[in-house]
């Protein structure tokens, strides 16, 4: 029988994840939305295609863990379409905005590196979906190697934002460590 405990698992990763893509980009939805790149259609349509994903990633496996199955299949095919917009957005992006790979930082050349992986590892979980244990986590997986923008852009808002105010002296002090800790 299988361990009840984990039931809600992916569930609560996928609307943590959904959460965190939120708080991320929340100066693009609601704090800051004069700013140039919410007039930019390249980023708009990424930024669509990547909310559409965490959505997704949260309604399928709540879907699943609700047991209407039939519903998440049938969801499936969009969200494998919305999959292939964030690695196709993804990619343009990376080709228009190129300066170079000596002028890039560690975490950006890193993004680089792992969109292929996230790629690889949706057609895979597409090829597998009829195996739910190998399926889920290779959506998993492939989702934890496209994090680094949301990680990166929502230490600010969850961390710095609170602990700034009333540490500020700390905070001055270990910024960079608290980021790579949190990141």
């Amino acid at each position: 029988m299988a361990d009840r405990r984990w039931d809600a698992y992916f569930s609560v990763v996928s609307v943590l994840l959904l959460f965190l893509s939120l708080v991320a980009f929340s100066d693009n939805l609601i704090t800051d939305v004069g700013q140039p790149s919410n007039r930019d259609p390249k980023f708009i349509v990424h930024g669509l295609f990547g909310l559409a994903w965490y959505v997704l990633l949260a309604v399928q496996a709540n879907l699943v863990r609700t047991r209407r199955v039939a519903t998440h299949r049938r969801l499936g095919i969009a969200t494998f379409c919305v999959a292939i917009g964030v690695t196709l957005s993804t990619l343009y992006i990376f080709v228009v905005i190129w300066k170079g790979w000596d002028r890039m930082a560690v975490d950006v050349r890193a993004n680089r590196l792992l969109l292929p992986g996230y790629a690889v590892y949706m057609l895979l979980a597409w090829t597998r979906r009829r195996q739910p244990d190998w399926h889920k986590r290779l959506i998993l997986a492939g989702t934890f190697l496209m994090l680094g923008p949301v990680l990166s852009r929502s230490y600010d808002p969850l961390i710095v934002s609170w602990m700034e105010p009333t540490f500020p002296v700390f905070t001055a002090r270990v910024d960079e460590v608290g980021f790579l800790t949190f990141f």
